[in-house]
């Protein structure tokens, strides 16, 4: 016997919790439509991204069962052990947890990844979304006007790819404490630049907690890599660049997170902030 416990919103994914005394205690459990390509592209990214992870010994859920076909279940599926700890933002975020976030985006950037067929390469967060046409439908802000343009003129870094997330935020990250227990929701990840997920987790922490709160996220990353963080201004203007000139959009998902102090006025405020610091540092930044 099983309950099921809604982890978005009160929905998919599934927490699911057995009886004591079996194989498990717990799992998640993931479902998806087979007829829709996107989600199936997805729940391919997922598996491959968990199968690295495994490999990598990194902080994410291990596979117990999957179906990418629905032939079994009749949906897209994806049964993994459940990790430790909660997501739940805090309204003050201390400096460990801050830095935490950056050592986990770290951790990533260690291990060394060609783009293949489930982990294609990556240029920024959540790239199946298109904020910018969305922005040119919606409507946009002279200053997400001047950051595109700004990422137009320039050259996006080169070198080798690493695994990267690619949806790195602190609602996809579970805590015990201050102590980052895992990462989840792969379906993003890919091959790509290390900065794709340092700029991710920085603006993140900006919208979360204010605009000093992303150097915290710097200092613990570059600690954790030992080196110093490379073309940082750019990938935090790609980073902001993923939004919509109304921030209404992401204020559900904050809200199920606990941060319901947050709305679209203050996460916009903050965008700008964050975008606006990004936009003086990109000459000298290199």
């Amino acid at each position: 016997m099983a309950t099921a416990t809604g982890l978005r919103q009160g929905a998919n994914p599934w927490l699911l919790t057995f009886e004591p005394g079996g194989r498990l205690d717990a799992a998640v459990l993931r479902l998806g439509d087979p007829a829709d390509p996107g989600q199936c592209g997805r729940f391919a990214t997922e598996v491959a991204a968990l199968r690295v992870a495994d490999d990598h010994q990194l902080p994410a859920a291990r596979l117990i069962a999957t179906d990418l076909d629905g032939s079994v279940a009749g949906e897209l599926a994806v049964l993994t052990t459940a990790l430790p700890g909660h997501s739940r933002i805090p309204s003050v975020a201390s400096v460990e947890r801050l830095e935490g976030l950056g050592a986990a985006a770290a951790a990533l950037q260690a291990v060394p990844l060609a783009p293949r067929a489930a982990l294609p390469r990556r240029t920024r967060s959540i790239s199946d979304v298109d904020f910018a046409a969305q922005r040119r439908e919606k409507g946009t802000t002279a200053l997400l006007t001047a950051a595109e343009e700004r990422l137009a003129q320039l050259s996006a870094p080169t070198g080798p790819t690493v695994f990267v997330h690619g949806d790195l935020w602190f609602g996809n990250t579970l805590w015990s404490g201050d102590r980052c227990t895992g990462l989840v929701d792969w379906d993003c990840a890919g091959a790509g630049s290390p900065g794709i997920d340092l700029g991710g987790a920085r603006f993140d922490a900006a919208l979360m907690f204010g605009l000093p709160a992303a150097e915290q996220v710097r200092k613990g990353w570059q600690r954790a890599a030992g080196r110093r963080a490379e073309r940082l201004a750019y990938w935090d203007v790609v980073a902001a660049s993923g939004t919509l000139a109304d921030m209404a959009f992401c204020v559900p998902a904050l809200h199920d997170q606990g941060r319901s102090d947050l709305d679209a006025g203050l996460l916009g405020r903050r965008r700008d902030a964050f975008v606006g610091a990004a936009l003086s540092r990109l000459d000298a930044d290199g």
